[in-house]
């Protein structure tokens, strides 16, 4: 798979990455799972990101389109991972709050 082209990217939920599609369960797995897939995702995008940067400086990328679009795609997929990590560990704190 060529480093240049827009088809090597894959993001989060709107930009190529599909979550899992099987039944859901009730033990939690399918959502480490998913969020496992993400975290691996993100870091496909940002050594995408890295080795086009690195083409860039160097001279030997034709369209610098592409590495801005992929710089994007991996800030804005970490950012989207954060967020729902963090809302997972804000749940998980207010139904330790909650009394039996």
């Amino acid at each position: 798979m060529p480093i240049d082209s827009l088809s090597a990217l894959q993001g989060v939920s709107g930009t190529g990455y599909l979550a899992n599609t099987k039944p859901a369960t009730t033990d939690g797995s399918a959502f480490a799972s998913v969020l496992g897939g993400a975290i691996d995702n993100v870091q496909g995008l940002q050594s995408t990101s890295s080795a086009l940067a690195v083409k860039a400086v160097t001279g030997d990328l034709n369209d610098i389109h592409t590495a801005t679009i992929a710089s994007t795609r991996a800030a804005v997929t970490l950012e989207l991972v954060a967020a729902v990590r963090n809302k997972g560990v804000d749940a998980f704190n207010e139904i330790m709050r909650m009394q039996a």
